[in-house]
């Protein structure tokens, strides 16, 4: 036997296991499991296992959800969904309120229940993911009490379809529950076919605490059942997953009124700059990829380290990898638990292979019995390797090394994802100027994998659009009467006469109008016309929207410098310039889109440096800043009436907020923006920032949907115009607003939600302070 003063000299941990008897006699005496369903559980039907994968055994029979499961929830979820809504504020937080409590009352049940399912170490589920669960239900609490005061107008939406992965179940389940309730609407979850057993158990909180029937439903299944879900009549989509079942889900939800937030894959750079804390860094990268085994999707898995002290972080990094535990998730003292599932195991092998193939190198990283996988790092790792782009989504992260900040920046962006980074340096200017610089959803600063309710989270890029979390996400479960799908009526596409030009006769060459493209006019790529309100209009292709998208990423850049006050001044300009051409722009447009024109000229100037990010109360020792940023190069695609109003009021909010636009004007009416033009030239508009194609608004939206330099598109039109849009946006990711109006002048169709549409949001974590006593840990 071990003595005492041997333990000191060795310092080695002994068996600390948790006792997961009462989990196992919870799941003897439940078990096999139905769906949750209107408020109770169903019959089991045919059923899959349920397994720990850390000692592959079988832990519960559950259901295997078919469409009729999910059209049956669907409908409950609908009954229910007014008589919630009706209860209002005060009587859904106490609900909410109820199920925080309960759900603290059961920590550690629930802590040992997701460590046996998923694998992860039990003190992570303890430490870490369920208090957070506890945290997003009183947080929303919060809002549901004050949803009608801070959200005037807004409505809930009324059912949300929500699909959750196997890395975070209860967590993620949270995550979309509660701002779903809190909103109003009722919710059908699809937990991950590996992972269920937390959200029955959630169910069975539902009913403890008297939740009306049919507010939350649960249905269990694999893939089939999530497509089920996608399928059926819901009023939105919330979805967590791989990046290609997003765009997916994207497709299929195209043309229709359905919301969607994707929160998608990722390949987080992890930068550790030259004056950086390394002994810090280093436990950065424990806490962000190998505690948790890797299998979060917001994980630093690619470390870029400043060439001078690349041998000293790695020295330090093999040392600290030779100290981390791997083994049982219930013992206390281990640090790496088991993957997930065999399948997820092989997957990462698979990767590895490959990588190692390809020419890395892979230190660590071996392969135990059953779901174990030991930490390790793939090195001498090229860009084009699939180590290095593929998302491995185990405890293998990769290693390389830059020169200069610039490189590091590049190096930071070179990948399609955009869902976190994390910053190291003892500068703050240095470590801020690369939070900046790195285009990502969210980026921490000195620290890593922090969450938390009041911060938004959510990437941009493959790793989707839409936040969850905070005010962001809230708004993101209710409806604004301004951006519902438009529904305007779109004509026949045009017929292209010939090139006027061509002709030498200079009344024809006069009457013929020109596309607007980096501030200066110019003829369309194919020299055609088409006639529309007595001009020759240019018939522009997909040729003149690729030079215009080119020419708005050129003149973004000194757009957005002018800053929010130097945007305000020049849409101040822009209005008094209008007022000056009001005699020729009534030749196009009557005088209420005129007086509308300045009036959104006003406002928008108004808000250019109002609509300010914010700090929010989330983990002490830190500053959390929510910034709005602007998407970059966004499309419009303008409505086919209203040709002045319309045009105004969907590019002044986005050149407002530091985009720069290429806009598809009216089809029919196309004369006055391209006169407004004109006035845009001489009022301080730069080059680039403002561009217009003319022409049929099926073909050009469709060439501006495709294009994958195009950030954000607002689409304006039917059916018909919209559903192959948003399936052609879906293939890129690009995100799609569809906003309508009745009257284009009337005083709605402005404020913060085209403000909000024209932005997206980037969290910035930041150390604040020192950590109040008795804290822990700043990581998490």
């Amino acid at each position: 036997m071990t003595s005492v003063s041997e333990i000191m000299e060795s310092m080695e941990y002994g068996p600390s296991v948790e006792d997961a008897s009462a989990v196992r006699e919870w799941l003897k005496a439940r078990g096999p499991f139905g769906h949750f369903i209107g408020g109770s559980f169903t019959k089991p039907a045919e059923s899959f296992d349920s397994i720990d994968p850390a000692r592959s055994e079988v832990l519960a029979q559950v259901s295997q959800g078919s469409a009729k499961d999910v059209a049956r929830a669907v409908r409950a979820a609908r009954k229910a969904q007014p008589g919630w809504a009706a209860l209002g504020g005060h009587e859904r937080a106490r609900f909410l309120y109820a199920i925080a409590r309960t759900i603290q009352k059961r920590e550690r049940f629930l802590s040992v229940l997701e460590t046996l399912d998923n694998g992860k170490p039990l003190r992570e589920s303890r430490d870490i993911d369920v208090p957070l669960v506890v945290r997003h239900f009183y947080h929303h609490a919060g809002w549901a009490e004050l949803r009608d005061s801070e959200f005037p107008g807004h409505a809930p939406l009324g059912v949300c379809g929500q699909i959750i992965p196997w890395n975070f179940p209860l967590l993620m389940l949270a995550w979309k529950v509660a701002p779903a309730l809190a909103a109003g609407n009722t919710v059908v979850l699809k937990p991950a076919e590996y992972t269920s057993l937390t959200a029955l158990a959630f169910a069975e909180i539902c009913q403890q605490v008297g939740l009306p029937a049919g507010v939350v439903n649960i249905v269990t299944g694999d893939g089939a059942t999530g497509a089920a879900l996608v399928a059926a009549e819901v009023d939105k989509i919330a979805f967590t997953g791989s990046t290609e079942v997003g765009r997916q889900i994207a497709r299929t939800l195209a043309g229709t009124s359905q919301r969607l937030t994707l929160e998608l894959g990722g390949k987080s750079p992890f930068v550790v700059m030259d004056d950086a804390d390394l002994d810090a860094a280093v436990e950065g990268v424990v806490d962000s990829i190998w505690f948790n085994q890797g299998q979060v999707c917001c994980a630093g898995s690619r470390i870029l380290v400043a060439e001078a002290v690349a041998d000293r972080f790695e020295h330090l990094l093999q040392m600290r990898m030779a100290k981390l535990r791997v083994g049982p998730p219930l013992d206390k003292s281990t640090d790496v638990g088991a993957i997930v599932h065999p399948v997820q195991k092989q997957r990462i092998a698979q990767i590895c292979a490959a990588a190692v193939a390809a020419g890395a190198e892979l230190v660590g990283g071996a392969e135990g019995q059953g779901c174990f996988i030991a930490p390790g790092y793939l090195r001498n790792i090229a860009p084009g390797n699939p180590g290095m782009t593929e998302e491995i989504f185990g405890p293998i992260a990769t290693l390389s090394t830059f020169r200069t900040p610039d490189e590091a920046a590049d190096l930071a962006n070179s990948t399609h994802y955009g869902l976190a980074a994390s910053v190291w340096s003892e500068s703050a200017t240095v470590a801020t100027d690369m939070a900046a610089r790195i285009k990502a959803g969210v980026v921490w600063v000195n620290s890593a994998n922090l969450f938390d309710a009041a911060a938004p989270f959510g990437g941009v890029r493959d790793s989707g659009y839409g936040r969850e979390g905070g005010h962001e996400g809230m708004l993101d479960y209710l409806r604004a009467p301004a951006m519902k799908p438009g529904r305007d009526s779109t004509p026949a596409a045009v017929s292209a006469v010939p090139d006027s030009g061509s002709s030498g006769d200079p009344a024809q060459i006069d009457r013929t109008a020109k596309l607007y493209i980096g501030g200066a006019q110019k003829r369309p790529d194919a020299g055609a016309s088409y006639a529309a309100q007595g001009q020759l209009v240019p018939l522009g292709g997909r040729k003149d929207i690729r030079n215009a998208v080119e020419a708005a990423h050129a003149g973004r850049g000194k757009w957005a410098g002018l800053g929010a006050h130097g945007r305000a001044q020049v849409l101040y300009f822009l209005a008094e310039n209008l007022s000056q051409r009001r005699e020729e722009l009534a030749a196009f447009a009557p005088a209420s889109e005129i007086d509308c024109a300045i009036r959104r000229c006003f406002f928008y100037a108004g808000f250019a440096d109002k609509f300010d990010g914010r700090t929010v109360a989330a983990k002490p020792g830190h500053l959390v800043t929510v910034l709005h940023e602007p998407h970059g190069v966004m499309g419009v695609v303008c409505p086919n009436d209203a040709p002045l109003a319309g045009f105004v009021s969907l590019v002044l909010p986005a050149i407002a907020m530091g985009n720069a636009v290429v806009a598809v004007p009216s089809q029919d009416r196309p004369m006055a923006a391209l006169t407004l033009a004109q006035v845009l030239d001489c009022s301080d508009v730069s080059a680039g920032v403002v561009n217009m194609i003319t022409g049929p608004r099926e073909e050009l939206a469709l060439a501006l949907a495709r294009h994958d330099d195009v950030q954000a598109l607002w689409a304006v039109g039917p059916a018909e115009l919209l559903r192959p849009v948003e399936e052609a946006a879906a293939q890129v990711l690009t995100p799609v607003c569809a906003p309508s109006a009745k009257d284009w002048t009337a005083a709605e169709v402005e404020g913060r939600e085209f403000l909000r549409a024209a932005t997206r949001t980037k969290t910035i974590w930041l150390p604040y302070g020192a950590l109040p006593a008795g804290t822990g840990s700043a990581a998490y």
